[in-house]
C-alpha cells in the first residue's frame, strides 16, 4: 500500500488513513492531552506519510510501527511548541511588569520604547503576508525554521528565505525611521 502512496495513488493513502487513523489519534491524543491537538497530529502524520511514503523500508518495521513513532514526533513537537508558548506567555507577564517600572524610572526611555514598538508594528505590516507570517512564527511564537516549515508545510529553505528577506525589508524600512545608516 505503501508503494502506492509513494507513487501519489491518493486512494491508497485514503485506505492507510481509513486503517490507521483511529489509533494514531489514539495515541497523539495520550501524548498532547487535547482532541484538538491530537487532529492537528494526526493530519500531519498523514502529511509526512504522504511526502515520505518512498523512503519507508519495509525490511526495517511494520507500517504501524512507522505511523506510530511518526505520531510520537509529531505530537512531542506539539507539546514543545505549546510549552514555548506557554513561556512566551510567561516572559510577555514578566516583561509588562518591567515596562511598568521602566515607566516610573524613565519615562524618556519608555516613550523611545514605544516609538520604536509602534514603528516595528507598522514596519512589519508593510511585508507580503509570507514573509510576516513567517517573522512572527520565528520571533514572535518562538518556533525554529523547521518548525514553522512542519506547521506551514512549506520547504525549510523556502521559510529561511522568507524570514532572511522579511529581517532585510525590515531593516530597509526602519533604518531611515530611526536614523541609522545601514552597513
Amino acid at each position: 500500500m505503501l508503494s502506492k502512496v509513494a507513487g501519489r495513488d491518493q486512494s491508497a493513502l485514503a485506505t492507510l488513513y481509513d486503517r490507521y487513523h483511529r489509533v494514531v489519534f489514539g495515541l497523539a491524543f495520550k501524548i498532547v492531552g487535547t482532541a484538538e491537538e491530537a487532529e492537528e497530529v494526526v493530519l500531519d502524520v498523514f502529511n509526512q506519510a504522504w511526502r515520505t511514503a518512498a523512503k519507508y523500508d519495509a525490511t526495517r518495521g511494520r507500517v504501524d510501527a512507522w505511523l506510530f513513532l511518526m505520531t510520537r514526533s509529531r505530537a512531542l513537537d506539539h507539546l514543545r511548541a505549546r510549552q514555548r508558548a506557554d513561556r512566551s506567555a510567561i516572559a510577555s507577564e514578566e516583561e509588562a511588569a518591567i515596562d511598568i517600572q521602566v515607566k516610573v524610572a524613565d519615562p524618556e526611555a519608555e516613550a523611545l520604547a514605544s516609538e520604536r514598538r509602534d514603528a516595528v508594528k507598522g514596519a512589519l505590516g508593510t511585508l507580503p503576508e509570507p514573509q510576516r507570517k513567517a517573522l512572527e512564527l520565528v520571533y514572535f511564537e518562538g518556533l525554529s525554521h523547521s518548525e514553522v516549515a512542519d506547521r506551514t508545510g512549506e520547504p525549510l529553505g523556502t521559510i529561511k528565505t522568507r524570514v532572511r528577506q522579511g529581517l532585510i525589508n525590515l531593516r530597509e524600512v526602519l533604518t531611515p525611521a530611526w536614523g541609522m545608516v545601514t552597513p
